[in-house]
C-alpha cells in the first residue's frame, strides 16, 4: 500500500496515539504518502457539540502539528493534512471558510450523520426506513457534486436492511453519480478488520457493474492500523472478487 489518506488523531475523542506514532508506523509499513484526515471541526451556529470530532479550538494545533511533522519527515515520507467531512448544507460554507483559513489541503467525504447532524440520525444505525437510505444517498451525491472531495469514504456505511430492491436502486444512484463525477469510492479497511456492516458485498457488486474508481482506506484510529498487511490483503482480494482494483495513490483534490 503506497498511500493512505484516511488517518485520524486523538483530537476526535475516539482515536488514540500521537501523530508521530502514526508517521512511524506508516514508514514501517512502506507507505510513501500519508494523509491525515481527522474528523473536521464544525462551527454549528446553535452551539451543537459533536462528541466524535475535534473542536474548533483544536483546529490550529492539528494543522500546525501535521505540518511540522511533514517538514521533519520530508526525506522519508510525503505527508498531507486534510479532514474527513460530512456534507451538511446548512454549515458547509462556514466549514469551508474555517478550513481554508487553516490551510487544509484536502477533504474526504464521510456522511456519518444525515441532514445537518443536530437531528442525531447516524447513518450507521440499523434501519429499515427507506427515507433514511434516500437521504443518505441524496446527501452524499450533493456533497460529491461540489467537486471538492478527494473520495467518498465508506460509501456503504448506511446500514439499511429493508427492501432489497430499494437498496439496490438507490445505491446504484450513488455509484452512478460517483462514476459520472469521477469520485473514487473507498473500501474501508477498518470496517473489514472490525467486522462492521461495511464493506457490504452487494454494494461493491453494484460498484463493479458501474465501473467505479476505488481506493483502499485504513481509516486509522490507532497507529497500528496503518500496518495491517493481512487486512490490506483481504481488502484487495475482496475487490478483486468483484473485478475491481484500487488506485494507489489517488490524486488529491486540493482545497484552494
Amino acid at each position: 500500500m503506497l498511500a493512505n489518506y484516511h488517518t485520524h488523531t486523538w483530537r476526535c475523542n475516539h482515536a488514540r496515539g500521537d501523530e508521530r506514532s502514526y508517521v512511524e508506523q506508516a514508514i514501517a509499513a512502506g507507505i510513501r504518502v500519508l494523509g491525515f484526515s481527522d474528523h473536521t471541526p464544525c462551527p454549528f451556529p446553535d452551539g451543537h457539540n459533536s462528541w466524535f470530532r475535534m473542536s474548533v479550538a483544536d483546529c490550529p494545533d492539528y494543522f500546525d502539528t501535521i505540518r511540522r511533522l511533514r517538514d521533519e519527515y520530508a526525506d522519508r515520507i510525503e505527508i498531507h493534512v486534510g479532514v474527513e467531512l460530512e456534507y451538511y448544507p446548512a454549515i458547509f460554507p462556514a466549514q469551508l471558510t474555517l478550513l481554508r483559513q487553516q490551510g487544509c489541503e484536502y477533504m474526504l467525504l464521510g456522511q456519518h450523520y444525515l441532514y445537518n447532524e443536530e437531528d442525531n440520525i447516524y447513518s450507521g444505525d440499523l434501519t429499515d426506513n427507506p427515507a433514511r437510505l434516500i437521504q443518505y444517498v441524496d446527501q452524499a451525491i450533493e456533497g460529491m457534486s461540489t467537486g471538492l472531495f478527494t473520495y467518498l469514504a465508506h460509501p456503504d456505511l448506511i446500514h439499511y436492511r429493508g427492501d432489497k430492491s430499494t437498496y439496490l436502486f438507490h445505491m446504484r444512484r450513488l455509484c452512478r453519480a460517483a462514476r459520472e463525477l469521477n469520485v473514487p469510492l473507498e473500501l474501508n479497511l477498518l470496517g473489514l478488520h472490525d467486522g462492521r456492516n461495511y464493506p457490504t458485498r452487494v454494494f461493491w457488486e453494484i460498484a463493479a457493474e458501474e465501473g467505479n474508481r476505488t481506493v483502499l482506506g485504513c481509516d486509522a484510529h490507532c497507529p497500528e492500523a496503518l500496518n495491517r498487511p493481512e487486512t490490506e490483503a483481504a481488502g484487495r482480494r475482496f475487490l478483486a472478487e468483484m473485478g475491481l482494483a484500487p488506485e494507489d495513490p489517488v490524486p488529491l483534490v486540493k482545497l484552494s
